[in-house]
C-alpha cells in the first residue's frame, strides 16, 4: 500500500511523537514504538544476521538500546524511522562481527522477505479511518445509527430490519439511505 504525502507526514509525525515520549520514559509510548516499528526492525536484524534466533536476540538489545537513547534523538537530523533502522542494522552488525562469520555475498542479494503485518503507516491510517467511521456514526440518529450497524456489522437484510422494527421495507430503505448520505458526508466523501 503506497500512501499519500500527506498520510506519509502524518505517520511520521505520529512515529516522531511516539519517539519523542519513549524518550520521556513513557511506558505506553514504549509498547506503541514496539508495535509499529518491529517488523521492520526484525527485517533488517534477520537479513543481517541470517537466522531467526540471532535476530530475535539483536532486536532485544535494539529495543534496550532505544530505551535508554530516545531521549537523544534529535528530530531535525534524521526521519524517526531512519534513526531507527540504524541503530538496528548497526546493533546486528556488531553481532555478525563478534561470531566472526563474515557473509558470502552481500547484503543486496539476500532475498527479500515479505511481512504479513502491514506496515506502521497503515496501522494508522486504518486506526484513524475507523474512529472517523465511528465518530461519524455516532452524530447519526439513533435510529439510522442502529439499522446501518445492524445492516452492516452484522449482515440482516432490509427486510428483517423492516420486519424487527415493525416499519414499511421503503422506510427502512429510506432510513439507511438518509443515513448512508450524512454518513458519506462526514467522510467527505
Amino acid at each position: 500500500m503506497t500512501l499519500s504525502k500527506p498520510q506519509a507526514d502524518a505517520a511520521r509525525a505520529h512515529l516522531s511523537s511516539v519517539l519523542i515520549r519513549t524518550g520521556e520514559e513513557d511506558r505506553d509510548a514504549f509498547r506503541e514504538l514496539y508495535a509499529l516499528t518491529q517488523a521492520k526492525l526484525f527485517g533488517i536484524t534477520l537479513r543481517i544476521c541470517g537466522n531467526a534466533q540471532a535476530a530475535e536476540d539483536v532486536l532485544h538489545d535494539v529495543y534496550l538500546t532505544i530505551w535508554k537513547r530516545a531521549g537523544g534523538w534529535e528530530p531535525g537530523r534524521a526521519s524517526p524511522i531512519t534513526w531507527l533502522a540504524t541503530i538496528a542494522r548497526n546493533r546486528a552488525i556488531d553481532w555478525q562481527r563478534a561470531q566472526g562469520v563474515r557473509r558470502a555475498s552481500p547484503i543486496d542479494d539476500a532475498p527479500d522477505i515479505a511481512d504479513p503485518q502491514p506496515s506502521a503507516e497503515a496501522l494508522l491510517l486504518d486506526d484513524e479511518a475507523t474512529r472517523r467511521l465511528h465518530t461519524c456514526l455516532e452524530g447519526l440518529e439513533q435510529q439510522q445509527r442502529d439499522v446501518i450497524r445492524t445492516a452492516f456489522f452484522d449482515g440482516v437484510t432490509y427486510a428483517e430490519l423492516a420486519l424487527r422494527r415493525a416499519v414499511p421495507l421503503g422506510t427502512m430503505k429510506s432510513w439507511v439511505r438518509r443515513g448512508l448520505a450524512r454518513l458519506k458526508d462526514c467522510l467527505g466523501g
